[in-house]
């Protein structure tokens, strides 16, 4: 039978790679703000084999407006079966520091928009019985570094928030995919020197597919990531203060 695979943040390379894959005889539902501008991912859907391409308009960061459009969804499509969250932003570390506005504006949508909207969806999923949800949190959550220590901790919190939502869902027909990625070379870190166990968004997206037909709850990317954060874990303060980001 023929699913309908929900990205939540449309633009995003990994969320995209992640859709390719699962494009084929499938409706893939892109939502995004501009979303009359995805020419280009939804012929990179189509091209992958989706029976069907939509787009519907989606602000992260406007979560009175999270379950209208997630509800539109539900009723021109009749059901979610993969829901793929992959909004999100890096920020400006330097200027956060600065600028406690922007601090916000990176933890609202890194944690604040993905607690809303895992909330609303996992209500909606617990009703049909039966879905997927995917969260990517990140290595820089798992141990908060000084160098992003912003984004980081937006991070840590979606991380927790996710584990806790895995739990919550047991039993009920729906699961959650947690996925740790590294550094990610793409657009998000264009200009950035890439850290040691770097992946590119069709890494991750490799990884995130298997480990969704596997059945898994979590997944680090590569997974070599997991040992290594298991030592950095016991680093000393005055050591991991200066790891760079």
């Amino acid at each position: 039978m023929a699913e309908t695979v929900l990205v939540l943040g449309g633009r995003s390379e990994i969320g995209l790679a992640v859709a390719r894959r699962l494009a084929a005889g499938n409706t893939v539902v892109l939502a995004a703000r501009r979303s009359a501008d995805l020419d280009a991912e939804e012929k990179a859907l189509r091209d992958a084999g989706a029976a069907a391409v939509d787009r519907v308009e989606f602000d992260a960061d406007d979560l009175d407006a999270h379950r209208a459009v997630l509800l539109d969804v539900v009723r021109r499509h009749g059901r979610l079966d993969v829901v793929v969250v992959a909004f999100g932003i890096l920020g400006d570390q330097a200027r956060a520091e600065r600028d406690p506005a922007h601090a916000v504006e990176i933890v609202h949508t890194d944690y604040v928009a993905h607690v809303a909207v895992l909330l609303h969806l996992a209500a909606i999923l617990r009703e049909q019985g039966h879905g997927q949800l995917v969260v990517f949190s990140s290595v820089a959550g798992a141990r908060v570094r000084r160098a992003n220590f912003v984004y980081g901790s937006a991070k840590a919190g979606l991380d927790g928030f996710a584990s806790g939502l895995a739990d919550s869902l047991h039993g009920s027909g729906v699961r959650l995919l947690l996925v740790r990625p590294g550094f990610v070379v793409g657009r998000m870190t264009d200009g950035m020197k890439p850290a040691p166990f770097s992946s590119t968004p069709d890494q991750v997206a490799d990884a995130t597919v298997a480990a969704l037909k596997a059945g898994r709850g979590e997944v680090w990317v590569p997974k070599v990531l997991r040992p290594v954060f298991a030592v950095l874990g016991h680093a000393p303060r005055a050591l991991w203060r200066r790891m760079p980001r």
